[in-house]
């Protein structure tokens, strides 16, 4: 069986179609129009060209925000001007063909879940680390979705009472703390105190950015600032993860987006802080953290996977 799946990104839309085993047989890929009404014309017409050379069974569109729990209205979108938006009908009205609509972290989740890091589990958690912090739980088989559909915002946990501001109009959420942006802050941070710092403060950009390649190099020369930040991030992300444990009771967790990169870099930290947060630690038993392996393609895996089980 042969499915669609559109990812909706603020600057791409990424499709395929993926066969019952994950594989993407054919990908397309358009810059995401800033005009609605546009952005829903290309993702028909991505369908449309997919379809014609494919049997395709069933469609999935993931993008993010807030999804009701019908999933059919968009309440919010952070990236694309969508309020209270019926994009469902809208899809399937363009599309001709009925039409799931998932939000892009429970898609990238699922997709982990079925195809990827996740095969093997059955109560798992996927934290996405990118500019943000996205989330995903998996619940005894199950995608958790909530009572109004909107489960799983776990970079919109409360982690620290007052603490810095956040876009979602609240303080102290963890994607302040245990992000690509938390870790940019972070080497930013200690790049300017000096000591420790001075390598980083050699390899920032104009912008204040240390990029990937420079800070993967000082990570592999055990560079004490480049570490040190690291560590805060994983710190941040463990001592969450420690919370989510006495909550949802998952046997693993993925860790993916670009973060997550580096690897056992950041896992080693993170299941230390997460052992010496976990409530009776050394009496109960422990999740394991892994990284994501599907990359970029999990959303549109994915949503393609839940597209064909909900058309069943």
């Amino acid at each position: 069986m042969l499915n669609v799946g559109i990812d909706i990104g603020g600057t791409k839309i990424a499709g395929g179609v993926v066969d019952d085993t994950g594989a993407i047989i054919e990908r397309a890929r358009v810059a995401t129009p800033v005009d609605t009404g546009e952005l829903a014309d290309a993702v028909a017409a991505m369908v449309h060209e997919l379809a014609s050379r494919h049997e395709v069974a069933a469609v999935g569109v993931a993008a993010a925000g807030y999804i009701d729990r019908s999933r059919s209205v968009m309440l919010l979108s952070p990236n694309i001007d969508w309020h209270d938006e019926p994009l469902r009908a809208q899809f399937e009205a363009r599309i001709g063909r009925p039409v799931t609509l998932e939000n892009d972290a429970n898609a990238a989740g699922w997709g982990e879940y079925r195809f990827g890091a996740g095969q093997g589990s059955t109560d798992m958690v996927m934290v996405t680390l990118g500019t943000g912090v996205g989330g995903a739980v998996i619940n005894d088989g199950r995608l958790l979705i909530g009572a109004n559909g909107s489960a799983a915002e776990l970079g919109h946990l409360r982690f620290v009472r007052g603490g810095r501001p956040c876009g979602c109009g609240q303080n102290g959420c963890l994607e302040q703390y245990a992000s690509g942006r938390a870790l940019q802050r972070e080497l930013g941070d200690i790049a300017e105190a000096g000591g420790i710092g001075e390598r980083l403060a050699a390899h920032r950009d104009a912008d204040g950015i240390v990029h990937g390649p420079d800070l993967a190099r000082l990570l592999a020369e055990d560079d004490a600032g480049a570490v040190e930040a690291v560590r805060r991030v994983a710190t941040a992300l463990g001592e969450a993860c420690g919370a989510f444990q006495a909550v949802l009771d998952p046997d693993l967790y993925v860790i993916g987006g670009g973060v997550a990169d580096l690897g056992e870099v950041l896992l080693e930290p993170t299941r230390l802080a997460y052992e010496t947060s976990l409530p009776g630690f050394g009496n109960r038993p422990t999740a394991r953290f892994v990284t994501a392996t599907l990359g970029n393609d999990a959303g549109m895996v994915g949503v393609a996977d839940l597209a064909g089980l909900r058309s069943q």
